[in-house]
């Protein structure tokens, strides 16, 4: 084998390698946890969260293109419709020790760190 060739594929192997690195999955868990007397609420919390960032696209009054893409089951304008989709709200918007996950909201006015923290510990605690 030449050396011509052999550099080659040296250098296909390293592209091939920072091509898949960059293939990871770019949302999933941020490891949140409930603490122990966490005081987060939908009151207090979640709803502002809620009508902030996520129902600009994600709720039950919109339709069509207005939904920005949006999967039709998925309204975050009622606790209970956050509460039915805590794991995705999780993976793709709140933060904590494994990850902080930042694709939702795509567009617009999007959320500190410290409020995508408390939005996984609101919703490790289930959400209330």
């Amino acid at each position: 084998m030449s050396q011509h060739f052999r550099s080659l594929i040296a250098a296909l192997c390293g592209a091939t390698v920072l091509v898949l690195a960059g293939c990871g999955e770019s949302t999933g868990p941020s490891g949140a946890t409930c603490p122990q007397g966490s005081a987060l609420t939908y009151q207090n919390f979640g709803k502002t969260f809620m009508d902030t960032y996520c129902t600009r696209c994600h709720s039950t009054v919109l339709s069509g293109a207005a939904r920005q893409d949006a999967p039709e089951d998925q309204n975050f304008n009622t606790p209970e419709g956050v509460r039915a989709h805590l794991k995705d709200v999780d993976a793709w918007t709140a933060s904590g020790p494994d990850r902080t996950n930042t694709e939702m909201p795509p567009n617009g006015t999007m959320p500190t760190d410290d409020e995508r923290k408390k939005l996984g510990e609101w919703l490790a605690c289930g959400a209330p």
